[in-house]
């Protein structure tokens, strides 16, 4: 357990937080390409599309085929490819 933590705040140490503002908010309420999504899935790629913009080369990592599909037709790249 103790090895995990460990690993996990290495991991952790090298993330970006990101909070949810109103653009990420409005962007996640509109409707997306491949309908439907979660809550909670539209408020993840919302926040994608917002950081796409200054962080280029962007992946998305999901094997939820929903986030992959919408993600895909929104121009983010994805992982595993």
């Amino acid at each position: 357990m103790l090895h995990a933590r460990r690993l996990l705040n290495r991991a952790a140490s090298g993330w970006s937080v990101m909070g949810i503002d109103g653009e990420v908010v409005e962007r996640a309420r509109r409707p997306f390409p491949a309908e439907p999504l979660r809550a909670l899935d539209a408020i993840h790629l919302a926040s994608a599309l917002t950081v796409a913009r200054d962080v280029p080369g962007l992946v998305i990592l999901s094997l939820d085929q929903r986030i992959r599909l919408a993600a895909r037709q929104l121009g983010l790249d994805l992982a595993p490819a």
